[in-house]
This record gives C-alpha cells, structure tokens and sequence, in this order.
C-alpha cells in the first residue's frame, strides 16, 4: 500500500512536470507590463523576458531605472516612468499601454514594486508609517491591475501578484506581512472573478532573498531612526541594548538565510507569465517550501513558540 502511493505521488508530479513544460506561441506579439522594474526581481524579469522575445513593459520609478534597463535590453522594452501610490502616473501608464497593444490587449501584467521598510515592533511606529507601505505593496497592486484589466480581459491573459511567504505567516512588526496578507486575498478574489472570463491570477510567494528590500543595512538604518525618537518609556521597557542585541541576530541569523539566486523566483515569474498551464501558486525558496509554508499550517499555539523561540525580546518580557 504504502508503495502504491509513493507510485502515484511519482506519478502525479511526473505529469505535471510534463504539463508544464509548454509555452505560450506567439511571444514576439505579447506585452508584459511589469513594476518596479528598477532593481531587483523585476529588473531581472524584464530583461529574462527580453531575451524570450515578450514585449515589455518596464515601470520604473526613477529616470536612472529606465536608462540602465533600456542599455541592457533590446528595443523591443518600452520603458514607463511609474508611481504606484499616484493614481495619475498609474492612469497616464495604463493610457500609454493602452495605444501600444492596441486591439490584442495585454498579455500579462505582473505586480511586483514593493517595499519593506520600515519594520520594526508595532509600538515603535506612527500610522504615517503604516500608510506609507500599504498604499505601495497594496493598494498600488489593486490600483495597476484595475488600470489595465480590460486590456488583460480583451487578450484573455494573466495577472501575476507578488506576494510573499510572509503573506502566509506574519513573523514581523509594521505593514509588510499586512500587505502580503492582503495582496493574497485580492489575488484570491480576483482569480475566482476573472476565472469566467478566460483571465488567469497567480500567485507568487517567494521566501527569504537577498535584494533591496531585505538589506540588513537599510534595515539597520530604520531601526535606529526609529528608536531614536520613541519616548523613554519604550525604551526603558525594550531595554538599552534591544537595538544592539536584533543587530546581532540579524547579522548571525537573518542574513545566513538569504538565498542570493535570484533567478529561482525569476524562473517562477516567467512560467508564471508563459507556459501554457501555469500554477496557481509559485514558492520559490526551500525555506518557504521546507519550513515557512508548513509552520503557516500549523496550529496557533505551534507557530507563536517557533517564531517567538528566537525574537529578540524586551526587557520586561514575561516569556
């Protein structure tokens, strides 16, 4: 019995593995539109998808993005300037979009452009700071989908959301993890809503890797900004070494798990945006295969001792 299943687990990913492997025809006649495309995983799937022969659609936020993406590219890449929190620069990319594809719509839009910092203990941060985030990794990702939704519609093609692991199992203070949360769920409804019309939405939940947006040094540098204005009582309940004792941590254990190849979430985004049968949902990472997707699984009380067991804690901790 228990060789029969393994026979059949072989079976069923040998089949996928199959199903998978087709691509889309036609590549040369398919836009991508893809944000923030200045560094990082979508600097990289611009220029990955240029070399496929796609039609890209690179949204950068600085006039340095564009330039440097352009010199690297073919002149098939179209570069836009874009502002995800800007509705305006969000409506004048979706109207410039509009006149390049024309009657064939747009292929895949791919949500990308995020931001990570500040993250800090809850108590330490300001709604400003809260805001800030959410009308980036959230609101921005609805607010481009929705610009170009028709154009996806009229070609029958994808949306690709990223998100994170950490939209799965909330390990930090601050609106990173709430933005994953809720970039999970729009990518949820909007797959169910658009199901109907042809329209596929994926999901891409990349783990821990090392780009800009997981910096310890940026992160650092936030850290202290943000401890250097709390009120003494903070920071008498955190403790004066609280900042000293996370640096440490960071630097003996968070950048330890950073995978710096960056193509294994690239080659995700790319099946994403042109195989034939892509997944529903993308995990790019053994730690978010062997270790953050199974403890999002776990009961409660499971996760808080795994998480809490190595957090830094304050001063007047009770655990």
């Amino acid at each position: 019995m228990f060789l029969y299943i393994i026979g059949l687990i072989v079976c069923f990913y040998v089949y996928r593995w199959f199903r998978e492997l087709g691509r889309v025809p036609n590549k040369s006649e398919k836009f991508v539109y893809i944000t923030g495309c200045d560094t990082g995983f979508g600097n990289l799937l611009a220029k990955h998808l240029d070399t496929k022969g796609f039609r890209v659609i690179a949204g950068c936020y600085t006039e340095k993005g564009e330039v440097e993406l352009k010199k690297s590219c073919s002149d098939k890449l179209t570069t836009l300037h874009l502002d995800v929190t800007d509705n305006y620069s969000i409506k004048k990319a979706a109207e410039t979009i509009k006149t390049l594809v024309g009657e064939k719509g747009l292929w895949a839009v791919v949500n990308n452009a995020g931001i990570s910092f500040p993250t800090a203990p809850n108590d330490w941060l300001e709604i400003e700071e809260f805001k800030q985030m959410i009308n980036v990794n959230l609101i921005g990702v609805v607010d481009v989908t929705l610009s170009v939704l028709p154009l996806i519609k009229k070609a029958k093609g994808r949306v690709v959301n990223v998100a994170s692991v950490l939209g799965r199992i909330s390990t930090l203070g601050g609106a990173y993890c709430i933005t994953k949360y809720g970039v999970e769920a729009f990518n949820d409804s909007l797959r169910r809503n658009m199901a109907p019309f042809g329209v596929k939405v994926l999901c891409i939940e990349p783990g821990l890797f090392k780009t800009s947006v997981t910096d310890s040094a940026i992160f650092e540098s936030h850290l202290q900004r943000l401890w250097n204005k709390l009120p003494q009582q903070v920071k008498d309940e955190y403790g004066s070494d609280y900042i000293d004792r996370t640096k440490t941590v960071v630097k003996e254990r968070y950048e330890k798990m950073l995978d710096s190849d960056l193509m294994k979430v690239v080659s995700c985004m790319e099946h994403a945006v042109a195989a034939v049968h892509p997944r529903t949902r993308y995990s790019p990472g053994w730690d978010a295969k062997i270790f953050w997707l199974p403890l999002s699984y776990m009961p409660t009380f499971i996760s808080d001792a795994v998480v809490l067991k190595d957090a830094v804690k304050p001063k007047v901790s009770v655990l």
